[in-house]
């Protein structure tokens, strides 16, 4: 794509708004049949450049049915970070010392090898973390989309470096003061980088939120040691094949490092070690915070680019468009299971429109199919884990023995495969309950009712976390003061789509409020650089 003409990819939509859908259904079928070909081999771990192993195993098996191995991987320990960070160090200097434009290229590069394998690896990430081919595919663009727009951004921030001049001045004093008149100043001043960044990696968008995060940090001049997702929830493949990618694009030995293993080994050194500078991480506000405390605790500083959950609301007013909210909220909280960050979970439904609108969302539901993600009629696929599925059950147990009701799922399915398999659970639910409060990641739904708009915005907001949110009315009164009071750094009204999930970069900027995320700058958009770089003052005088 020519420089500075960023568009989003939109590989589905286009095919589907040219009538070739027939033609992206069989490019998708035939690289997952590529893929599975692929799967069970062993793969090393590339530190400095190199393949790296670890003599001990991580077998990753796919959620879809846990009898298909996708890979052997190392299993790192904290001797192997320790070799990732040094090689980072080693390159940073070569690597920031690179012109902007020239790093922008090898991106733009990267971007465009993503595109070319943009089925391969959507196969891959359908088998590795159970999405469906469209979501797959949403997320593979996303990537693309991700390079593409913060390669812009530096060529249109010229590398954010900016000159200025301070007049000289024909008066003179015996001793300098703030103010003094002073010979001629000329100032340079730039966002620099700040050298190692480690980069760990969620399991739900090891492609997307990955690569934006490490393009986040390469492109301004930092070095990498990037940890995909290692343990109960496995995703090592993609990162392993964003790892190659950038190898090909041209990304030197030693600027990106690939480590896998636990992380309370791997994740741990990166996070305390003192050549790391800083952290991008997107997981649990638990982990997040935890890495955040120890460094601080301990007397040390690091830079924290994260994002740390949600747990989203939609109000369904008296003024709403219900069909357009019932498509909304079933798309936003059962798409992947619930598993994103951006999942709705909680529905506020006024009064008076609560019976017609639980109706026409449970017959919305019911309709969802669920099973083997790889096959195009199924909607739902299954949870990521053992623990994500215990989670699910505990969840609506929970829901059972405090005043809960069920209004719909809240069980097993059984597929025929071996996977964990659920349907989704609408719950009717106390404003007091664990389950309208703790983030599940997984595809439950709280309800609660209204009879006041003010009311419906308190329980909204009355959260730790602020990411995303939704509202469905039409009236404006309403309306304004929905935008002007939720606490969510990303909001939509009367989307259809989806109540609360599907930013797109350059259009949206995703970010967290509150207990969501930290720095109150979001992923694609303007703002999201800067925050890899410090800024530096150069003043010379003739």
């Amino acid at each position: 794509m020519p420089k500075g003409k960023f568009e989003n990819e939109y590989t589905y939509k286009r095919m589907l708004e040219s009538g070739r859908e027939d033609e992206f259904d069989g490019l998708f079928e035939s690289a997952a049949e590529t893929a599975r070909n692929g799967f069970g081999i062993e793969h090393p771990m590339y530190i400095g450049g190199k393949p790296v192993r670890a003599g001990n195993l991580l077998l990753e098996k796919s959620p879809i049915d846990s009898q298909i191995l996708i890979g052997k991987f190392q299993k790192g320990a904290r001797e192997h970070a320790k070799l990732a960070i040094d090689a980072a160090s080693n390159a940073f200097e070569s690597w920031s010392n690179m012109d902007y434009s020239d790093r922008a290229s090898i991106i733009r590069r990267a971007a465009d090898l993503f595109s070319k394998n943009k089925y391969q690896l959507a196969a891959i990430l359908s088998y590795e973390n159970a999405k469906s081919r469209y979501e797959s595919m949403g997320e593979v663009d996303e990537a693309i989309d991700f390079m593409r727009y913060y390669s812009d951004e530096m060529d249109a921030n010229k590398g954010y470096i900016r000159k200025a001049a301070a007049k000289a001045s024909k008066a003179k004093v015996e001793a300098g003061f703030q103010g003094a008149p002073s010979s001629q100043e000329k100032v340079t001043v730039s966002l620099r980088p700040y050298g190692v960044f480690g980069v760990i990696a969620p399991f739900n968008f090891p492609i997307s939120i990955s690569t934006g995060m490490n393009v986040g940090a390469l492109i301004t001049g930092n070095t990498v040691v990037f940890k995909p997702s290692s343990s109960d929830n496995m995703t090592m493949l993609t990162g392993l094949k964003i790892y190659e990618l950038f190898k090909e694009a041209g990304i030197p030995d030693g600027v990106f490092n690939y480590v896998t293993g636990p992380g309370s080994e791997v994740g741990d050194e990166i996070a305390t070690n003192d050549n790391v500078s800083g952290i991008a991480f997107t997981g649990s506000r638990a982990t997040g915070m935890s890495m955040i405390s120890r460094t601080f605790s301990s007397g040390k500083q690091k830079v924290f680019i994260v994002e740390m959950g949600g747990k989203n609301p939609a109000i369904v007013s008296k003024y709403a468009n219900l069909d357009a909210a019932v498509n909304g909220v079933a798309s936003a909280a059962f798409g992947f299971a619930g598993q994103k960050c951006s999942a709705l979970s909680r529905v506020y439904v006024h009064q008076s429109k609560k019976e017609l609108f639980v109706s026409k969302l449970i017959e919305r539901v019911r309709g969802l199919k669920i099973g083997n993600p790889l096959d195009k009629e199924n909607y739902i696929g299954p949870l990521i884990s053992k623990s994500a599925f215990d989670r699910y059950i505990e969840s609506v147990q929970k829901a059972r023995t405090t005043g809960g009701r069920i209004l719909y799922g809240g069980n097993a399915v059984k597929t025929g495969l071996e996977g964990y398999y659920v349907e989704p659970a609408i719950i009717e639910a106390r404003h007091d309950s664990e389950l309208v409060r703790k983030e599940l990641f997984a595809p439950i739904l709280t309800l609660e009712t209204y009879s006041d708009f003010g009311d419906a915005l308190k329980m909204a907001n009355d959260v730790e976390y602020g990411l995303t949110a939704g509202l469905y009315s039409k009236n404006r009164d309403e309306i304004l003061e929905f935008s002007k009071k939720i606490q969510a750094g990303v909001v939509y009204i009367n989307r259809e789509i989806s109540a609360t999930t599907g930013a797109i970069v350059g259009l949206h900027t995703f970010v967290g409020w509150k207990g969501s995320g930290l720095t109150g700058k979001g992923t694609g958009s303007k703002h999201y650089l800067p925050q890899f770089m410090r800024e530096q003052s150069i003043s010379t005088t003739k």
